[in-house]
C-alpha cells in the first residue's frame, strides 16, 4: 500500500498537515507558497481557479507562523490553505456565481462557511470555478462556465464534474489542501467521484448557507472537499451548528469522533444497481465490498422506494426555486451572456411553472421522502457507487455520453440525507470511480467513521495523477 509519505506534501492530508506545522516540521508560509503556485499553474492549466488570492493568503501565513511562535494555535485548520467555490463570498474577493453576467457582484463581508474556515485557522487561498449559477437551470456541456470546461487532472481531455468543478480539480491536483463546495443535486459527489477525492454532502441544514449563492433554497446544501474522510469529519467539526441567519440551518453541533468504534450491529444496506453495461465499475465496488468484509462489515441488498417520481419531483423543484431566486436577472439585460443555451432555456422554464405544480410537487415530495426514510428501520448505512461511469469527455455535450450516469442524487438530495463519496478504484480508462455513503439526516458520525476505516485498509485515496 501506498504511504502519505510517498506522496509531495500538497497531496496529503489535512491531518497529516496540521500535526506537520503543529511540531514545527512544516511552517504555514511553505506550505502557502507551494499550494500558490500550484493554484497558478496546475488550478490555472485546468481552468479550476476563479481567483488566486496569492496577497491575503501570505499575509494570513505569516500571522498563522506568529501565532504558532507564541504558543497560540488557531484551531484543526492552523496554516492550511483552502479554496471555496465561487458562489460564496469572501471579503477582499471577486465572487461571480461562475457567470459571465455576473462580474458586477460586490461583498464586503464573509459567508459562513468561510467565515468558520478561517476561524479555525484555515487561509482562503482561491475562490474556484464553477457552472454558471450552479447550472440551476441545466446545462449541456462542461463549457458552462465563465472559465470555460473544468478539466480533470487524470486527463485533461475529461471534465471534472459539476457544479463543484474547481473544488474537485483542485483538491485532486494538489492546488488547494481542501474546498468549499455545495450541493443541490450532485454538485460535490460528482466532482468527487470523477476526480479522486472525498466529496461530503452533509445533512440538510447541517452547515449555514449564510453568503451562498440561492439555487433552491429547500434543496442547498453546502459541503466539502477534501482528501480523506477523516478530513472531511474534522471539517465538519468547524462548519456544523445552528446559524440565525440561516433560518434552515438548526442542526446540532457535530464532534467527529475517528477512534470511537464502530457498532458490531451496524447494518449497511447495498443499493441495487444494474452494472451489466460497466462491468468494471461492478468489478471496482466488489473489491470495495471485499474490504469492508475484512473489517467485520454486516452488509445485505437494499433497495429505495421507487414508487414516487424522484427524479421529476427533485427536477421540477430546483427549476422553480433557482428561477425565483434569480428572478430579475433572468428578466433583464444581461441574461443573454450566460455561456449555456440549455440553461437560459432552463430558467426561463422555470418562471413558467405554475403554483399548482409546485405545490402539488411538495405535497407529493412529503410522501416520496415519507416512503424513502422507510428504508432506515432496516439499515442504519446505505452503500453504493456513487456513479456508473467515469468522466466524459470534456469537448461534447452529455448527450453524446453512451454510459448511464447511475447514481442517488435524487432520492438522497430531495431527502435531505447526507452522503460522503470516496475513491474507489479505476475504471477502463484508468479515470477514477467513486464509492458513496449514505446515512440518514444526521448520521453523519457513523457514515465518516466507516468511510474512515474504509481507507485505513485501502489506499485509493493516496493515488494522485500522474502528471503532477
Amino acid at each position: 500500500m501506498i504511504s502519505e509519505h510517498d506522496i509531495p506534501i500538497t497531496f496529503r492530508s489535512l491531518g497529516h498537515l496540521a500535526k506537520a506545522i503543529g511540531s514545527g516540521e512544516l511552517t504555514s508560509q511553505q506550505l502557502t507558497t507551494d499550494y500558490l503556485e500550484r493554484l497558478q499553474k496546475q488550478g490555472a492549466a485546468l481552468n479550476a481557479v476563479a481567483q488566486v488570492i496569492a496577497e491575503q493568503a501570505l499575509e494570513a501565513a505569516y500571522h498563522c507562523d506568529q501565532m504558532k511562535r507564541t504558543g497560540n494555535p488557531l484551531g484543526p485548520l492552523h496554516g492550511i490553505p483552502f479554496g471555496a467555490k465561487d458562489l460564496f463570498a469572501a471579503l477582499g474577493t471577486e465572487t461571480h456565481w461562475g457567470s459571465p453576467a455576473h462580474d458586477d457582484l460586490e461583498w464586503n463581508y464573509d459567508s459562513f462557511a468561510v467565515s468558520a474556515l478561517k476561524s479555525a485557522g484555515g487561509i482562503l487561498a482561491a475562490k474556484l470555478a464553477m457552472v454558471e449559477l450552479a447550472g440551476g437551470g441545466g446545462y449541456s456541456d462542461a463549457s458552462a462556465s465563465v472559465t470555460g470546461p473544468c478539466l480533470n487532472p487524470w486527463n485533461r481531455a475529461r471534465w471534472a464534474g459539476g457544479s463543484s468543478s474547481g473544488s474537485g480539480a483542485a483538491v485532486a491536483a494538489g492546488a488547494v489542501n481542501c474546498a468549499l463546495g455545495s450541493e443541490t443535486w450532485g454538485s460535490i459527489t460528482v466532482p468527487a467521484a470523477f476526480c479522486g477525492v472525498c466529496g461530503l454532502r452533509p445533512t440538510y441544514g447541517r452547515i449555514s448557507r449564510y453568503g451562498a449563492m440561492a439555487l433552491s433554497w429547500s434543496m442547498d446544501k453546502v459541503g466539502v472537499l477534501a482528501r480523506t474522510a477523516n478530513d472531511c469529519g474534522i471539517l465538519l467539526e468547524v462548519l456544523a451548528g445552528p446559524d440565525r441567519r440561516d433560518p434552515s440551518c438548526v442542526g446540532p453541533g457535530f464532534k467527529w469522533e475517528p477512534e470511537r468504534s464502530l457498532s458490531k450491529d451496524l447494518r449497511v444496506g447495498i443499493l441495487q444497481h444494474d452494472m451489466s453495461k460497466t462491468p468494471e465499475v461492478e468489478q471496482a465496488f466488489q473489491c470495495a465490498l471485499d474490504a469492508l468484509q475484512r473489517i467485520g462489515i454486516r452488509m445485505m441488498p437494499a433497495e429505495l422506494d421507487d414508487t414516487a417520481p424522484v427524479a421529476a419531483i427533485a427536477s421540477l423543484t430546483i427549476m422553480a426555486e433557482g428561477s425565483t431566486a434569480h428572478r430579475d436577472f433572468i428578466l433583464g439585460s444581461k441574461f443573454t451572456c450566460l455561456a449555456d443555451e440549455d440553461q437560459k432555456a432552463g430558467l426561463l422554464a422555470g418562471l413558467a411553472i405554475p403554483a399548482a405544480d409546485y405545490i402539488r410537487a411538495q405535497q407529493i415530495r412529503t410522501v416520496a421522502v415519507h416512503r424513502l426514510n422507510k428504508i432506515w428501520a432496516e439499515y442504519d448505512l446505505l452503500i453504493s457507487p456513487t456513479l456508473l461511469t467515469e468522466a466524459m469527455a470534456a469537448d461534447r455535450p452529455f448527450s453524446e455520453h453512451q454510459t448511464p450516469w447511475g447514481g442517488n442524487g435524487g432520492p438522497g438530495n430531495l431527502a435531505g440525507w447526507p452522503s460522503l463519496s470516496v475513491p474507489m478504484g479505476f475504471g477502463p480508462t484508468a479515470m477514477p470511480l467513486g464509492l458513496e455513503f449514505i446515512a440518514p439526516a444526521f448520521g453523519e458520525q457513523d457514515m465518516l467513521r466507516l468511510a474512515h476505516e474504509y481507507q485505513v485498509v485501502t489506499d485509493w485515496h493516496l493515488h494522485i495523477p500522474s502528471d503532477f
